[in-house]
C-alpha cells in the first residue's frame, strides 16, 4: 500500500490532532508577546532584555524551519511531528517554570527550534491522509489557522495574563500536545514510511545556521539599536552577508544538501514562493501598525486592539473549507488575484481613517479584509506545490514557510521604522505652520485659556497624534499598491495547479 491510498481510522479526528498541533505553534509566535511587560517585571529584567523572549523564539524557529526537508527523510514524517509536538510541549512546560530569564530566554529558544516542523509537516500529513480531490480543503484549513491563530494569541494572552499568570500561557500548551501526540499516533498507524539515511551536511547546516541566527538579530534588533549606525548591527549584517553567501554556493554545489535550493529551478514553486512571502509580509505588517497605532494612539487596550483586529478571522473561519472545496473548479491565479484585490481595498480604505474613527468602522474593515484572507493562503499554497511529489512536498513546504517566516521579521522591522520615520517628516511639516507666532494658533491657545505650559503640551501631543495618523495613512497607502502589484506576479505561473498524482508523505 503507497501512502496515496493510505487513510486513517477517522479522517475527522486525525485532522483536528494535527490542525491543534499547528494552531499551538502559530499561536504561540504571539501569546507572549501581550504579557511582555508582566514577564520582564516578575523576572525583575528591563523591557530591553525582556524582548529577547520573542527574539529567542524567532531566531531557533527560523532555523528549525529549512531542516524540516531533511529530518522528514531521515527520521519519518510520523516520528519528527511527534517527537517535535512532545519536544515543544515539554519546553513549553519548562518556559512556565522558568525562574530567571536567561532561563526563560533558553527554554523559549529550544520551544522556538521544535516548533519549527510543526507547520509543514502538518501540511505535507493532512495532504497525504486526504483524498486527492479534497487536497484543497487540507491546504484550506492550514490557512484558516494561519489566519486565526496570530489574532487569538495576544487577546488569550493578555486575558490569561489579566486574570492568572503569565507562566500558564506555556502551560496551555501541555494538553494540546498531549492530545495531538496520542490522535497521530493512533491514527496515523501503520502509514507507509521510507526513511533515507543520508549524509548530514555538516558545513551547509553550520553556515545556515550562523546566517539564519545572525539575520534573525539584526531584523529583530536593527530598530531599537538604530540600524547601521550601531557596531553590533554593522557586524552582524556583515557576518549574515557572507555566511548566507556561502551557504546558497554551498548548497547548489552539494550532492546532499540539507536544503533543496534546486526547487526554485521550478516555475510555479518559484513564483507561488513569492507572491506568498511579499504577500505574508505586507499582511503581516497589517496585523503589526494596526494594533500598535491602536494602543498607542487611539487609547485602546492590548486586548481592545485585539478585539478591533479580531473580525477579519470571522469569514475565513466559514468561507476557508468553501474555497477548499471548490478551489479547483477556477483558475487558482484568479482566486489569488480577487484575494490581493479585496486586501488592497481593504488597506485603502483604512487610508480615509482619521482620529474621530469608532471602533466598529475599524472592526467592519477587518470584517472586510476576511473575504480576501480567505482566497490568499490556500490558492497560493496550492501554487507553489503545485509541481512537487514526494519527498520535495516536505522541502518545499518548510523552505517556503522559512521564507515567509523571515519575510514577516523582515516586515516587522521595517514597518516600525517608516512608521516612526513617516511621523518625524510629517511632525516637521506641521510644527512648520503651526506655533505660537501664528495667528489661528494663537486664537486656539486664547480660547482654551492661553498659552500656558498645559495647553503647549496639549497642542504638542495633538501634533504628534495627527502626525502619527498621517504615517499610518501613508503606510496602509503603500500596501494597498504592493498588494496590487503582486496581481501582475501571481499570473506568471503556469497552470495546471493540480498536485502531483504520488504519494505526498515526506518518504517517498
Amino acid at each position: 500500500m503507497s501512502d496515496a491510498d493510505f487513510r486513517p481510522l477517522s479522517l475527522p479526528l486525525a485532522t483536528i490532532g494535527i490542525a491543534l498541533a499547528t494552531f499551538m505553534q502559530v499561536l504561540d509566535t504571539t501569546i507572549a508577546n501581550v504579557a511582555l511587560p508582566t514577564i520582564a517585571g516578575n523576572l525583575g529584567v528591563s523591557s530591553d532584555q525582556g524582548i529577547w523572549v520573542i527574539t529567542s523564539f524567532s531566531v531557533c524557529n527560523a532555523i528549525a524551519l529549512p531542516l524540516t526537508g531533511w529530518c522528514s527523510r531521515r527520521f519519518g514524517p510520523i516520528k519528527l511531528f511527534s517527537v517535535a509536538i512532545g519536544l515543544f510541549s515539554i519546553t513549553s512546560f519548562l518556559c512556565g517554570m522558568a525562574q530567571s530569564m536567561p532561563q526563560l530566554i533558553f527554554f523559549r529558544a529550544l520551544q522556538g527550534f521544535f516548533a519549527g516542523p510543526l507547520f509543514p509537516m502538518s501540511q505535507t500529513l493532512l495532504l497525504a491522509i486526504f483524498p486527492k480531490a479534497k487536497r484543497g480543503l487540507a491546504l484550506a484549513l492550514i490557512s484558516m489557522l494561519t489566519v486565526v491563530a496570530p489574532i487569538v494569541g495576544p487577546i488569550t494572552g493578555g486575558w490569561i495574563t489579566d486574570n492568572y499568570t503569565w507562566p500558564w500561557i506555556f502551560f496551555i500548551n501541555v494538553p494540546i500536545g498531549v492530545f495531538a501526540i496520542f490522535v497521530v499516533l493512533t491514527q496515523l498507524r501503520g502509514m507507509p514510511e521510507k526513511i533515507v539515511k543520508s549524509p548530514i551536511d555538516y558545513i551547509g547546516l553550520m553556515l545556515l545556521v550562523l546566517g539564519v541566527g545572525t539575520l534573525q538579530v539584526v531584523l529583530d534588533k536593527g530598530n531599537d539599536l538604530d540600524w547601521f549606525e550601531s557596531h553590533f548591527i554593522l557586524w552582524m549584517s556583515l557576518i549574515a552577508g557572507v555566511a548566507l553567501t556561502c551557504f546558497v554556493i554551498w548548497e547548489l554545489t552539494e550532492k546532499n544538501p540539507i536544503v533543496k535550493l534546486n526547487l526554485f529551478k521550478d516555475r510555479n514553486f518559484t513564483i507561488g514562493t513569492l507572491v506568498l512571502v511579499l504577500g505574508y509580509s505586507a499582511f503581516f505588517s497589517i496585523n503589526i501598525i494596526l494594533p500598535q497605532w491602536l494602543q498607542t494612539q487611539m487609547g485602546y487596550t492590548a486586548i481592545w486592539a485585539g478585539l478591533a483586529a479580531a473580525p477579519m478571522g470571522i469569514i475565513p473561519f466559514f468561507l476557508a473549507p468553501i474555497v477548499g472545496n471548490y478551489a479547483h473548479r477556477f483558475d487558482l491565479r484568479l482566486l489569488t488575484s480577487i484575494s490581493f484585490t479585496v486586501i488592497s481595498s481593504s488597506c485603502f480604505i483604512r487610508a480615509l481613517f482619521n482620529t474621530d474613527i469608532d471602533f466598529r468602522h475599524i472592526a467592519e474593515v477587518q470584517l472586510y479584509m476576511g473575504i480576501g484572507v480567505a482566497m490568499f493562503f490556500m490558492p497560493l499554497t496550492s501554487i507553489l506545490l503545485s509541481k512537487l511529489s514526494g519527498p520535495d512536498i516536505a522541502d518545499g513546504s518548510g523552505l517556503a514557510t522559512f521564507l515567509r517566516t523571515l519575510g514577516a521579521s523582515f516586515a516587522s522591522s521595517l514597518t516600525t521604522w517608516i512608521w516612526n520615520r513617516r511621523e518625524v517628516f510629517h511632525h516637521a511639516n506641521i510644527n512648520e505652520n503651526v506655533s505660537i507666532y501664528n495667528q489661528n494658533t494663537l486664537d486656539y491657545l486664547h480660547s482654551v485659556g492661553g498659552i500656558t505650559q498645559q495647553n503647549l503640551a496639549s497642542v504638542d501631543n495633538q501634533i504628534v497624534q495627527q502626525a502619527y495618523m498621517m504615517s499610518t495613512i501613508d503606510y496602509f497607502t503603500l500596501l494597498g499598491w504592493i498588494f496590487l502589484a503582486m496581481i501582475v506576479l501571481i499570473w506568471f505561473a503556469k497552470p495546471p495547479f493540480i498536485m502531483a498524482a504520488k504519494g505526498t508523505s515526506s518518504g517517498h
